[in-house]
């Protein structure tokens, strides 16, 4: 199953009055990001402002149904302060990219298959893949980067947290087994593909944890679990190889449904769309309307 969020890099701090944002700029540091108390100029900014309001600037699609948001909404986040952007789907990221400005930062957060890696890697402001699984998907994005492009491709691990059939990703690390795919792949990235740099891992936790678990997503922790083990190992066996932010793993945990539970855990990245461009049409209602 494809991810249902997008990926920015997102800090919430507690503050009597509210919960403020923080953008954690990979390039930048961290960058405060005003909330904008303004009175909306008309209905079309409805994306835009719901994005300020949850200082979140992604468009995402959920379970998996075609996204169906025009370029235009993106435009309009865009133009109000927005910059990093998800999509499921090769072809309609490729689209949208070719249509909106340059400055966006796309993030791809469908599932990713090696033979799409080509199409992907000539997006020139592609900025991070959040569903790597496999070492041949990140040998066939290496090869296709273009040697002139600016910095490394990053990308995150996804890690199938909670051990569903539908999902993808790899199995965690825990004590019992502080080794395996997760960490060959991570190794192999890091040691293997120049082009790409291992910038954290992604997780698609079981909802039912967020909605019933109280404060402690049992698949958020175990991905933080995950984290550290997988931190300790690139230490002691790459050295000083260039890998993560700052000496640590990024998180991506957290959709429009259970954010607000994954900024608790202490998610980087949180993947909202629903929550800030609201519900999708189907393909048939998308159709109609032409």
């Amino acid at each position: 199953m494809s991810p249902s969020g997008g990926g920015t890099i997102v800090k919430f701090v507690k503050s009597e009055l509210r919960l403020e944002p923080f953008f954690l700029n990979t390039r930048l540091g961290l960058q405060r990001f005003k909330l904008r108390h303004r009175k909306p100029q008309n209905g079309t900014r409805t994306a835009a402002r719901r994005g300020n309001k949850f200082g979140l600037n992604q468009e995402t699609s959920t379970g998996g149904t075609p996204t169906h948001k025009p370029a235009s909404d993106i435009q309009i986040c865009f133009e109000d302060g927005h910059l990093d952007f998800g999509e499921n789907y090769v072809q309609e990221l490729e689209d949208k990219a070719k249509q909106l400005p340059a400055e966006i930062r796309w993030h791809f957060i469908g599932t990713l298959q090696s033979n799409k890696a080509k199409t992907l890697a000539a997006i020139p402001n592609l900025h991070t893949i959040q569903t790597l699984t496999s070492a041949k998907a990140a040998s066939a994005l290496n090869k296709a980067l273009p040697p002139t492009r600016a910095a490394p491709l990053n990308v995150l691990i996804q890690v199938n947290t909670s051990g569903e059939d539908a999902k993808s990703g790899l199995a965690p690390l825990s004590t019992a087994s502080p080794s395996g795919a997760l960490t060959d792949l991570a190794k192999f990235i890091v040691a293997e593909c120049p082009r790409l740099h291992l910038q954290g891992l992604m997780t698609i936790g079981a909802l039912e944890q967020s909605l019933t678990a109280g404060d402690e997503n049992a698949d958020f922790e175990r991905l933080k679990e995950t984290r550290d083990m997988l931190e300790a190992f690139c230490n002691a066996e790459l050295g000083g190889a260039q890998w993560g932010l700052d000496g640590r793993l990024l998180l991506s945990m957290g959709m429009s449904s259970d954010f607000e539970a994954a900024l608790k855990a202490g998610s980087d990245i949180v993947r909202v769309g629903t929550g800030i461009f609201g519900g999708r049409k189907t393909k048939a209602e998308v159709v109609a309307q032409k």
